[in-house]
Order: C-alpha cells, then sequence, then structure tokens
C-alpha cells in the first residue's frame, strides 16, 4: 500500500515542501530511502524503527520503500522521521489515509518515540501545504507565530491516539506577547566620546555603516554595544523575517520568541569566511551576517580578522543580500545590516601617544593593510576615538539617555520612511539630488573637496546621505546647509590617511 505524508526541508533559511511517500510491499524485508537524503536523513531507517517498537507498534517484516519528492531536491537533518513513521503506519493501514489529507508532520523521533524540536521550524512550517501541521511540543509557539492551526505532541504514542481520535490534541501553548527587550546598557554610562556619541546617533537613524579607530581602553567596544539600544524597535513582518533566520540557523530560545528587537552579533576575529558570510560543504546554513540582519553587526579588532574573510562582506554590504553557489545547491540570506567595526591605530595600539608606541613603520603599514581600502569605502562615518580625559572620567556630568538619542533616531528614521521608502544609506545618486539638494555654498565646498582628490565618486554620495541624515536629526531640513555637509565630511575622514 502507497502513502503519502506532507512535510518540508530546510535549504538555507527557506524551507521546501516534501512529499514523503511510502511503499510497503512485498519481497524481501528491507528499508530504502531514496530521493537525495543527506546522512543524518538516512538514518532515519534506525530513529523510525527503534521509535515505533518504543511506542507499541511492530515493524513490518516486508520491504518498505521511502521516496522524498521532489527528488531533485537535497534533503538535510532529522525533520522527516515524524513523517516517515506516519507514513509507514499508514501503509499499513494503522492511520487513515483520509487523515493525511488534514496534516503536514514535521519532526525528529528518538529512539523510546519521542518528538523532538527540529532547526528551522519556523521556515519549514511555513511552506508545508496542509490545513495544519504538527510538531513538536518545543516548536509549537514559533510555529505558532504563522497564525496557522498548530498540533504539539510530545511523543510518537500520544500522535497516533490523537489522529485515530481516541483521545483529543494537547491544548495549544498560550502564544508570546510581542514586546521588545530592553537593553541593559546605557549611552549614558561612558564618559566624554561627544563626538563619538554623535556619530552612533547618526548611524542609527540613517543605517550608516561606521569604523571606530583607537587605543585600548578608549571606550569602543562600550559604545557599539549601546547602538542596539538607538535602534527603533522591530516592525511585524521584520520581526518574522528575523525570527525565521534564527530558527534557521538553530539559535532561536524560547524567550527570544518572536524576536523584536535589533540583533546585535560580535563574532570572535578567528571567524572564518564561511561562518562570517554563511553557507557550508554539507548543509547551507546563514553566518554572522543574516544572523544580524535587521540589526548590528559588531568587528571588534578589525585588523585582526582574515583578509578574506573581511573581503567576502564587501558585495553582500552593498546589495544587503548573501548569495552563496556550491556544487550541489545554492542560497541567499537576507543581509540588511548596520556594520559598526573598532580596531587600534597600529599592532601595539599605542600610535599617536608620544613615546608609547612599539611599532615600525613597516609594522603600522602591515597592520593598515589588512583592512582593503574597498570596504573601508563601505564606512560612510570613520572616526578617531580617544581615552577620556581625567576631567571627563571624574566628573559629575553625564550625557545624553539611550532613550533620548532614540527618541531622535526615530524621528529622523520615519522621515526617511516617509520620504523614499528605506534609510538614507541605501540611497542611490538619482534619489540624492531629489531629497538631499545642498546649498550653493555646500555645493562649492563638495567641490573642492573632489577637485583636490578628498573625496572620491562614491565618498561623495556617502557624504552626501550622511549630511542628508544629519539634516533629518535637525528636524528635517529640505536643502542640506554648510554646517551639515561639513559636519558629515569631518566624520569621513580616515585615521590611516586613505583617501575618501
Amino acid at each position: 500500500m502507497l502513502a503519502i505524508v506532507r512535510s518540508a526541508t530546510l535549504s538555507g533559511v527557506r524551507g521546501h515542501p516534501v512529499d514523503v511517500e511510502v511503499h510497503v510491499g512485498s519481497g524481501l524485508p528491507g528499508f530504502t530511502i531514496v530521493g537525495l537524503p543527506d546522512a543524518s536523513c538516512r538514518e532515519a531507517r534506525d530513529r523510525v524503527r527503534a521509535a515505533l517498537q518504543s511506542s507499541g507498534e511492530d515493524w513490518p517484516q516486508r520491504k518498505i520503500t521511502v521516496n522524498l519528492a521532489p527528488s531533485d531536491l537535497r534533503k538535510t537533518g532529522a525533520s522527516l522521521d515524524l513523517a516517515v513513521a506516519v507514513g509507514i503506519l499508514a501503509a499499513l493501514g494503522r492511520i487513515e489515509l483520509d487523515v493525511l489529507d488534514q496534516y503536514g508532520f514535521l519532526g525528529e523521533l528518538g529512539l523510546d518515540g519521542s518528538v523532538r524540536s527540529v532547526r528551522g521550524a519556523l521556515p519549514m512550517s511555513d511552506v508545508v501545504g496542509a490545513p495544519a501541521i504538527v510538531v513538536s511540543a518545543d516548536d509549537a509557539t514559533e510555529v505558532g507565530l504563522l497564525g496557522r492551526p498548530v498540533r504539539s505532541v510530545c511523543t510518537l504514542g500520544r500522535l497516533l491516539t490523537c489522529l485515530d481520535g481516541t483521545q483529543e490534541w494537547p491544548e495549544p501553548a498560550p502564544q508570546p506577547t510581542a514586546t521588545s527587550t530592553s537593553n541593559p546598557t546605557d549611552l549614558r554610562d561612558i564618559r566624554g566620546q561627544h563626538m563619538a556619541k554623535l556619530a552612533l546617533g547618526i548611524s542609527a537613524a540613517g543605517a550608516h555603516h561606521m569604523l571606530m579607530v583607537g587605543p585600548p581602553g578608549a571606550g569602543k567596544t562600550m559604545l557599539a554595544k549601546r547602538l542596539p539600544g538607538l535602534l527603533p524597535a522591530l516592525q511585524d513582518h521584520e520581526a518574522l523575517d528575523v525570527t525565521r533566520i534564527h530558527s534557521a540557523a538553530g539559535e532561536l530560545r524560547p524567550e527570544q520568541i518572536p524576536v523584536m528587537s535589533a540583533p546585535f552579533r560580535a563574532p570572535h576575529h578567528s571567524a572564518s569566511p564561511v561562518s562570517l558570510v554563511g553557507g557550508g560543504a554539507a548543509s547551507m546554513r546563514p553566518g554572522e551576517l543574516s544572523l544580524a540582519h535587521r540589526g548590528v553587526l559588531f568587528l571588534d579588532e578589525l585588523g585582526e580578522f582574515s583578509p578574506s574573510a573581511l573581503d567576502g562582506l564587501r558585495q553582500p554590504l552593498e546589495e544587503r543580500e548573501v548569495r552563496v553557489s556550491r556544487a550541489h545547491s545554492t542560497a541567499r540570506y537576507p543581509a540588511d545590516v548596520l556594520l559598526v567595526a573598532s580596531m587600534n591605530p597600529c599592532p601595539c595600539g599605542e600610535s599617536g601617544a608620544p613615546g608609547a608606541c612599539r611599532c615600525s613603520d613597516t609594522a603600522r603599514a602591515r597592520y593598515h593593510r589588512r583592512v582593503s581600502g574597498p570596504l573601508l569605502d563601505r564606512f560612510d562615518l570613520r572616526i578617531g576615538v580617544q581615552r577620556p580625559s581625567p576631567a571627563e572620567l571624574f566628573g559629575d556630568a553625564a550625557g545624553e539617555s539611550s532613550s533620548e538619542v532614540a527618541e531622535r533616531v526615530a524621528g529622523a528614521r520615519s522621515r526617511a520612511l516617509a520620504r523614499s521608502g528605506r534609510p538614507n544609506a541605501a540611497l542611490d545618486a538619482v534619489e540624492l539630488d531629489r531629497v538631499a539638494p545642498l546649498s550653493s555654498g555646500a555645493r562649492t565646498i563638495l567641490e573642492n573637496a573632489v577637485g583636490q582628490g578628498r573625496l572620491s565618486a562614491r565618498g561623495v554620495g556617502r557624504v552626501r546621505a550622511v549630511s542628508r541624515t544629519i539634516a533629518d536629526l535637525d528636524d528635517g531640513d529640505d536643502v542640506v546647509s554648510i554646517e551639515q555637509l561639513c559636519l558629515a565630511m569631518s566624520l569621513r575622514v580616515d585615521p590611516f590617511g586613505f583617501v575618501g
């Protein structure tokens, strides 16, 4: 007899529908699974056999063939275990075939018959073509975000009693209230650093990438960690996209469902190019760049990252999307991130302090070359961060709080979105001509900077975008003034002497 069960598999951050076709017929006893399964998917044979026997069901001494359709799509993971077990029981007549039309099944089976959670339950459930979806109890909350009927079970035995009507389905778990997670850090905690705080607000308001260069202990990491607290809370559709990505990566914790605050990712400088950008050989997974989607990717000690890993960020930062191609598959990951990086001015970190730097000119030049010019060009804001003075460090004066800056940032963001539907950092030259016209004096200053070689063609566009953000923070002036343009140019000074 033949049974067809609907399920799904995961590729990157997207789910793909899969029909699990199970045929139980005559012949030598055996179990064959076809349809491009990976190693963990092929091992379903042993998990399903033990789970059925632990649930009081007999393993048929017949020939079992399982086809995972479409057969040209690679299947990964153990998410098809539950569908395979249900298909075998339906082909044996233990479950009515008509019941299978009502449900899709996602779950890994334990040897004791337990139903376990799977990575990517949210994106996979989104594509299962069934009126209701059956998942493990641990996955019910995130799958419930889709607004479709969800049935959760803890064991295979309980699932069988629910399908044959002898028991009611367990009560669904209550959906969490979508609230933004409070950020315990506050901008008020940082002493001094007035220019860096100003740049931080501009970065948050216009989604401009920012590079901070300064000696150890100046507060670069403290500043970066407070940036998420300045960003607006995610909209519902943005939160669902971010939650999908974290679910596909297997990093979604129960208290994070749904993800309503801007993510903050800070990978170690030993991270490989694949871990940053995404991909993989056996299975395609999102990298840190996609896990920071709609949030902040912070690269501390930028000069210590491998040049190949950093250069792999250049195209995704421009296109806000990662495209990974492998011999067996391709994947696309969203990557709309706000990149913030920090590094020391030299290997010892004391460059600029008289008599303190121990680095030779050659060592400093080699250290600077680890960050390529094209990558530096992606940073709209490049600022130097110095250690605070004793008066600032021990003084009583405190600056603005994160909530005060966040209020101004939200106003500037709303003005930009109402005007062009996107943050200012994403505007092209045509849009900048429309939304960021320059005053006559500002245009003259910009032309002189280009003529003197201080700005490239790309740099002109980036300075104009930053000046538009500064104008939005100044209650949205229609025309960019000389003061706003000069401030934008002063925030693009390259500490290493590269031309903007």
